[in-house]
C-alpha cells in the first residue's frame, strides 16, 4: 500500500495544536506522569509488541540498510544511540504509550544494548530522528497515529519512505510542530548530515563524504572487489621482483 502525497498533512484538531504549542515541546526535560497518579513500581514495559519487524523482503532490506548505515555513520561517537524496531516508551507509568520506529537516532545517549527505549531512563531525551519504511500492510490510519505520536513526543525529524511506490516524505519540527519538508529531493538532515536523493524512485542516502548507504550485499561485493584489486597489485609487484609484503604491509612506527 502506498501513501499518496495528498496525505502528508496528517489531520490534527485545532485544540490539539493549541495544546502542543502551549506545552512548548521541550522534550529535553523529564516527561510528566499522568496527573494525579504516580507510576506503579510493578508495571511492565514489554520489549516486544508481537508485531513482525517487516511485512516483506523489500521493507526488511531497507530497514536494515538505513539502521546499519546510521550505525556506521556514528560509529566514532559514543554519545549517539541508533536502533531499529525498538519499542520507545516516552512516559513512565504508561506502558500503553509506545511505538517502534523502523529506525531511530538519539543524540546525547550512550551506545549499548537496550530491550526498549524508556525515556525516563535516558535523561528524558526523546529520539531526535526516526525513520519509517512503508509496506503494503501499513494502513493509513496506523501511519496517521504514528505521525501524531512522533509529533506529540518530541521527534525533531521524521522520514517516511515507500520503496514500492518510490515516494519519500519528511517532516521537521518548526515552532513546536512537525511540518512538511519541501522539497525532499536534495534535503540535508540537520541532525544526521546525510543527503536524501530519489533516483528513478529509489532512495539514496548520502553520507557527508558523498558515499552512499550500502546494503549488506553491496558491502560484501565492495570488500571482494577491494581484495581482488589488492591481489592483482601484489601479482604485478612479484612480476617485477618486488615482495608485495614489504610494500603493501603497514609500516612499523619508528
Amino acid at each position: 500500500m502506498s501513501l499518496p502525497t495528498t496525505t502528508v498533512e496528517v489531520p490534527t484538531t485545532a485544540r490539539g495544536r493549541d495544546l502542543r504549542r502551549n506545552e512548548g515541546h521541550n522534550r529535553e526535560r523529564q516527561l510528566p506522569h499522568p496527573r494525579g497518579a504516580e507510576p506503579a513500581p510493578d508495571l511492565t514495559y514489554p520489549d516486544s509488541d508481537g508485531q513482525p519487524m517487516a511485512d516483506n523482503t523489500l521493507q526488511f532490506e531497507w530497514i536494515v540498510t538505513i539502521k546499519s548505515g546510521l550505525e556506521a555513520l556514528f560509529s566514532h561517537r559514543d554519545d549517539v544511540f541508533v536502533a531499529g524496531d525498538l519499542l520507545w516508551y516516552p512516559v513512565q507509568g504508561r506502558p500503553d504509550l509506545r511505538r517502534a520506529p523502523d529506525a531511530l537516532v538519539a543524540f546525547g545517549r550512550p551506545r549499548g544494548y537496550r530491550g526498549s527505549y524508556r525515556q525516563w531512563e535516558e535523561g528524558g531525551i526523546a529520539p531526535q530522528v526516526v525513520f519509517e519504511v512503508l509496506s503494503p500492510g501499513n494502513r493509513l490510519m496506523e501511519m496517521a497515529r504514528k505521525f501524531e505520536f512522533y509529533d506529540e513526543y518530541g521527534v525533531e525529524e521524521y522520514y517516511l519512505y515507500d520503496p514500492e511506490e518510490g515516494v519519500l516524505l519528511g517532516w521537521q519540527r518548526v515552532d513546536g510542530m512537525l511540518r512538511v519538508i519541501e522539497p525532499m529531493q536534495g534535503w540535508v538532515s540537520p541532525h544526521l548530515g546525510i543527503r536524501f536523493e530519489l533516483v528513478e524512485g529509489e532512495l539514496q542516502l548520502l553520507r557527508p563524504d558523498g558515499e552512499r548507504f550500502l546494503t549488506y550485499l553491496e558491502l560484501l561485493q565492495q570488500r571482494d572487489q577491494e581484495r581482488e584489486r589488492a591481489d592483482a597489485l601484489a601479482a604485478k609487484l612479484r612480476e617485477i621482483g618486488v615482495d608485495p609484503d614489504t610494500v603493501l604491509s603497514p609500516r612499523t612506527p619508528r
